[in-house]
């Protein structure tokens, strides 16, 4: 009885915790894989954003333009200009669930 209980808390517990703990880690892969060009906010008002060229994320028609297969493939594989120069890095060692709660996030930023 009392396995079953602990057993019963520890789900109850899980389904509440983990909601958080994946908020936390897409913040976490934003800071450590985007944040540097695109900002914390998306804006791309950062040196490296700037040079680059980045567009605001925030803008309504930047995310009404953008679909989700394109920014997903943009971020596993990178982006490179019309004679093959690397113009994003593709995002290392994240799996596909990790890019798709990206995109997620990215979604937040819309004006």
């Amino acid at each position: 009885m009392k396995k079953t209980i602990v057993l019963a808390l520890a789900v109850v517990a899980t389904a509440f915790l983990a909601p958080k703990a994946i908020g936390a880690e897409v913040k976490e892969n934003w800071e450590k894989t985007c944040q540097k060009c695109h900002g914390p906010d998306g804006k791309g008002k950062t040196k490296m954003g700037e040079k680059a060229g980045v567009k605001d994320m925030t803008e309504a028609k930047w995310q009404t333009d953008l679909k989700d297969e394109k920014a997903f493939k943009a971020i596993k594989e990178g982006i490179k200009d019309d004679e093959g120069k690397i113009k994003m890095k593709p995002a290392e060692g994240l799996s596909d669930d990790d890019i798709k709660a990206l995109i997620k996030h990215v979604r937040t930023f819309k004006s």
